[in-house]
Order: structure tokens, then sequence, then C-alpha cells
């Protein structure tokens, strides 16, 4: 199988660390994987935006740089749905077929491929299902549904790590309010939904904070530390590192004690 790692704008930019978690796991579990350089962004915020006509521009580049692709993996749920859903709707399947597009923590576990996890991680955890993920990509159930139970891959990674411990969350599938320009154009309701999800981390005594979207944690991480929250906030990507590649990647990985290159 050909795979290619996207990694997305905001996640180079910001979460540097988050694609070399996604990289490794991913070598780890055995595949040869091409790490895309070159490549437009997804086009999610031309979407988010109404913008179609420059979405699809973003759209059509990136089909032309994964022509060669059988799959595709993002480790982000946002940038997966929109590349998968609403990539197919603006440009239709080229000649010589195209990549599919899979959010990281789906194609892990679908592979069955990553050596269980050696390394405990006793913390608690709460896990922010993005809306992305869950809604569009349909890993795991939304409340608001009746549909028959829909695995959540990320979830089931987490589980097999030793000591770490899930909480429970009072409304399990809200929205962070990030949203993409939501949260430039609504500022007040986005805090406000942001505040409120932190609130039930909270009461579950979250320990660390994670997600398989960078742009839901950079969110909820921005309000925890203007709240002075202690939260520590990590992408799913980066806690399977930690536990399956061994003590310590977290460091290992970091820059200066924060999130950068190696």
């Amino acid at each position: 199988m050909s795979i290619a790692l996207f990694v997305p704008c905001y996640v180079d930019q910001l979460k540097p660390r988050v694609g070399l978690a996604a990289l490794d796991l991913l070598q780890t579990a055995g595949f040869d994987v091409d790490v895309l350089s070159d490549v437009p962004c997804c086009g999610q915020p031309m979407l988010t935006a109404g913008e179609e006509p420059l979405a699809r521009g973003l759209v059509t580049r990136f089909v032309e740089a994964t022509r060669t692709y059988e799959t595709v993996v993002a480790p982000s749920g946002s940038c997966a749905a929109t590349l998968e859903i609403h990539g197919r709707r603006l440009v239709s399947d080229p000649p010589g077929g195209r990549a599919r597009v899979v959010e990281l923590t789906r194609f892990l576990e679908e592979s069955d491929s990553l050596p269980a996890p050696a390394t405990a991680f006793p913390h608690r955890v709460g896990v922010h299902a993005s809306c992305h993920a869950l809604r569009e990509l349909r890993q795991g159930n939304p409340s608001e549904t009746r549909e028959g139970a829909r695995p959540d891959p990320a979830l089931t990674l987490l589980d097999r790590i030793p000591a770490l411990t899930r909480i429970d969350l009072t409304r399990r599938d809200e929205c962070c309010g990030f949203g993409g320009v939501f949260s430039v154009e609504e500022e007040a309701v986005s805090t406000r939904m942001g505040l409120d999800r932190l609130a039930d981390h909270r009461r579950g005594g979250a320990e660390v904070l994670t997600s398989t979207d960078v742009s839901c944690l950079l969110h909820l991480e921005g309000l925890a530390r203007r709240g002075d929250t202690p939260l520590r906030v990590l992408h799913v990507a980066e806690i399977l590192a930690e536990a399956t590649l061994g003590p310590g990647w977290l460091e290992r990985n970091a820059d200066g004690g924060g999130d950068g290159p190696r």
C-alpha cells in the first residue's frame, strides 16, 4: 500500500510534534510513509467562510499532488473530513484514481498493526470528540442520533494504554466552539462554548485533555491558559507515541520543554 502523511498547515506551524508522532506511529506500525510536501491547505477555512470556489481550487491541487498514492493519512479529523467528504463533492475523481484520505486513529485501528503500548500513562484523560470526526467521519456515536453503535478508533486505541483512565463527561459530544472562522466572527459565543467544555472536563477530574483535532485543542488550550486552568493538552497521537515508542518520547521531541521540531 502506498501511503502518504499529510501534515495540516496548523499542525506544521503550531504543533509540529503531532506530525512527528503520526510519522513515528505509522513507521512503527510497519508502513513505508512519504511525508507530503508542497501541498496546499485542505481548504476548510475557505469552506467555512463560504468561499467555495477558493476551496475547490485548493482541493484540486491536493488531488493532483496525491495522485500516486492509495491512502493519505492525516492527524486531523477536520482536514480528513474536508478532503474526503467535501472534497469529493467539489472535485470529481480524476483519471488514474484518487487517494483515500483517512484520519490517523482510524487508519491505525483498522490496520491493527500498531504494537501494543508497553509504557504506562498514569493520568486521568478527558477526550474531546471533535464535530468533524464524530459527525462527518462517523467515528463514534453522537447523542442526537439513534443509529447503531459506531466505534471511535481514538477511544479504542487509548483504552489499550496501561494505567490510562478516561474520565466521564456530562456532555461528551458537545462542540468546543472553535469552528474555523466561527471563533472569529462569533467570538463571545465561541468563548462561552469552550469554557463550558473545559468546565465539563474539570468536573470529571481530567489531568490531560486530548482529541484527534489540533484545532479544537488550540482553542481549548488557549482558554485554559487564560483561565489559569491546570490542564495538560496533548493530541491523541502524542499520547500514543509516548505509550508505544517508549517513556520520554514527549520530552525527546520537545524543543526547550515546549512543542517543537526534532
